[in-house]
């Protein structure tokens, strides 16, 4: 049977009608996504969404139950892993300790009997900035080095799409922030697809080109980083991408360039082009970073929303910023994110506040105001046994 080709650029992908159920569990329902030769995209979601499931049906170690896997207009469904233009970075990097770095590099070559597989392993390892080290072996390297050197190893094959599971997860916050930067040059420089699979939301929006986040096995909303956090479609996006301050209540005016709802007694203005409903009851949203903290009553000002008085009920350090909250009576617990301008907190727990923020920085969402879901973790039985497969499976096959 013949071994895949490998390309000397990216390939498109796409999932058309996927659905992989399990005993007992779906994981995936009918999943459409097409993902542009030559992006970094990243799917993005909690645990047991279906992130992983879905980049191992890509990869072929699993089989969807209903639907179709195209790579660069082939249809790959029923090819076996080593028959498909992928490779994976999982988390644990995976490097054969008996090896040298180079030899680590090389070695997929050499299984496949491809020319000058030596030059091309110090081409790769060039790439990552490693071929200095290339005659080291891996347990005299860092985490951040074995994890680009687990990269380089990847990418010598020119796999037409790379799948990235959690590639950075054991590295430490500086690491991680470093190599973010180095992942998204090297898939500029060497023009592959890069499909990355995490949980880290800074990670996803910091590499990737565009974002899809996923929730209970469907993609819920997708778009460009930027995008999804400033105009997020549902609660749960709205809060799993970072934090927001989401409010529910009736439209009580609507003109063409606004709408207004009513919060506890109080006109909130949204812009209609960064509302999803304008009329009835909706929910709508502002983000803490874009909410101003003021010891005392604002003037009323046309463009602004402003609700309080409100109690201070904590307060939280954080580096660059300190984490307020506000207790507003008829509205409940906000969150503030005011940069740390000054040593020390502005206020204290306890103190009087109100809160102001630009009315074109709200959103309004599209979920049913009565019920504005919540992310909740996926704690069932079933989900705990798959993932604990999947991770025994993925042991074995590394092994």
């Amino acid at each position: 049977m013949a071994i895949a080709s490998f390309a000397e650029s990216g390939a498109d992908l796409q999932l058309t009608g996927i659905t992989k159920r399990f005993p007992g569990f779906t994981a995936i329902e009918e999943l459409d996504l097409t993902i542009p030769a030559g992006s970094f995209f990243a799917l993005l979601g909690p645990s047991g969404c279906g992130k992983t499931t879905t980049l191992r049906l890509v990869a072929g170690l699993e089989e969807p139950t209903a639907g179709q896997i195209l790579i660069g207009g082939k249809d790959v469904t029923s090819t076996k892993p080593f028959q498909r233009p992928v490779n994976t970075v999982f988390q644990s990097y995976a490097l054969f300790p008996h090896m040298t770095i180079l030899e680590n590099v090389a070695f997929g070559l050499r299984r496949r009997k491809l020319g000058d597989p030596v030059g091309k392993a110090h081409e790769a390892l060039k790439l990552v900035e490693l071929d200095h080290l290339a005659s080291r072996r891996p347990a005299q390297l860092s985490g951040g080095q074995q994890q680009r050197v687990a990269l380089a190893r990847a990418i010598v094959n020119r796999p037409a799409l790379l799948l990235l599971d959690e590639p950075l997860g054991a590295l430490d916050l500086k690491l991680r922030r470093q190599m973010q930067l180095e992942l998204k040059t090297i898939q500029t420089e060497v023009g592959l697809t890069f499909l990355h699979v995490t949980h880290d939301q800074e990670e996803a929006m910091t590499m990737a080109d565009t974002v899809a986040v996923m929730n209970k096995g469907k993609i819920e909303q997708m778009g460009a980083p930027e995008e999804l956090y400033e105009l997020p479609r549902t609660a749960f996006v709205a809060n799993f991408l970072g934090q927001s301050n989401l409010f529910t209540g009736e439209v009580v005016a609507s003109g063409p360039d606004h709408i207004a709802v009513d919060v506890a007694g109080v006109p909130i203005v949204v812009p209609r082009t960064r509302a999803q409903r304008h009329a009835g009851e909706i929910a709508i949203g502002v983000r803490p970073e874009k909410v101003s903290l003021l010891t005392s009553a604002p003037l009323p000002e046309s463009g602004r929303n402003v609700l309080g008085p409100g109690r201070v009920t904590d307060v939280s350090f954080s580096g660059v910023s300190t984490q307020y909250l506000v207790d507003v009576p008829g509205v409940g617990e906000l969150v503030v994110f005011a940069q740390n301008m000054v040593f020390g907190p502005v206020v204290q727990v306890g103190a009087s506040v109100w809160i102001s923020w630009n009315a074109d920085h709200g959103f309004g969402l599209d979920d049913d105001p009565g019920v504005v879901p919540r992310f909740v973790p996926d704690a069932s039985t079933e989900s705990i046994a798959i993932q604990r497969r999947i991770a025994l499976e993925e042991e074995l096959e590394q092994a």
